[in-house]
């Protein structure tokens, strides 16, 4: 599937979505917003995807919302909109969809663009990736769930001062103080990342599905709560073919295959 603003190629179980306005830093106009949920909600009901990579096309992952469609009278949706209508429920989406979403940072990736980065399962990123709460440049507050992130991944202190500073941050940073998972070489980076969705695609995710369940409600549950709801979820995993399969894999000492049911 190719359709203008976003791309999408399936491929060995994983569901590659690539941002594709490089000649605005992969920024969002109200047209991509709406394709990358589609995409998103398509990729969610496909029994064939069972791992999903975010990614920019070119030299940035994005550069979060296209200011010149917000600065023109015509096209301009109003800031109610392009919120509740184009970035709460991409965010929404991919906390919700039940399969491992890896955002693939390969270049720039600013305001909403690194805030819908940092909503994902896990965060890679290219060696000359950054990453920049912008919003403070031009008089914005953050949004696209920046607050609820980023304070959780680094600290209430150092994420203050990101988003009030609109401070830079390049990739070994992000890396040493809990923002990303881990750093690839440029040259090498597409088939890193790649091999890292192939392996999250290959693995049992019926349960990775049942863990980032697990990890939302854990956000917002007490421990009471939460030790509940990890007795509820196993008894669903332990009853899944691909727990019958670990389990015989195991016992006959050879690779277990799962499907992800």
């Amino acid at each position: 599937m190719s359709n203008n603003s976003i791309e999408l190629k399936i491929e060995s179980g994983v569901a590659w979505i690539s941002l594709n306005r490089p000649e605005v830093f992969n920024s969002f106009n109200r047209e991509m917003a709406f394709l990358l949920q589609e995409t998103l909600d398509n990729c969610e009901n496909d029994i064939n995807v069972r791992a999903i990579v975010i990614t920019g096309n070119e030299k940035a992952f994005c550069a979060g919302q296209d200011l010149k469609e917000v600065t023109d009278p015509e096209l301009n949706p109003g800031f109610r909109k392009i919120l509740e209508e184009h970035y709460n429920p991409i965010i929404q989406k991919i906390r919700t969809i039940e399969k491992p979403i890896i955002a693939a940072v390969n270049g720039v990736a600013a305001g909403a663009g690194a805030n819908i980065a940092l909503a994902c399962d896990i965060v890679v990123a290219s060696e000359h990736a950054s990453f920049i709460q912008a919003f403070s440049k031009i008089g914005l507050i953050p949004d696209s769930a920046g607050t609820f992130f980023l304070p959780r991944l680094i600290g209430f202190q150092k994420a203050t001062a990101l988003m009030m500073l609109g401070d830079k941050v390049n990739a070994e940073e992000a890396l040493q103080i809990g923002m990303i998972y881990k750093i690839y070489p440029t040259s090498f980076f597409i088939d890193e990342v790649m091999n890292l969705a192939i392996n999250l695609a290959n693995m049992p995710t019926k349960a990775l599905g049942l863990t980032k369940r697990l990890l939302n409600q854990s956000m917002t549950n007490n421990l009471e709560q939460q030790l509940a709801l990890e007795s509820d979820l196993q008894i669903e995993a332990s009853s899944s073919n691909d727990y019958k399969e670990g389990v015989t894999a195991f016992v006959e000492k050879r690779k277990p295959e799962f499907k992800g049911n």
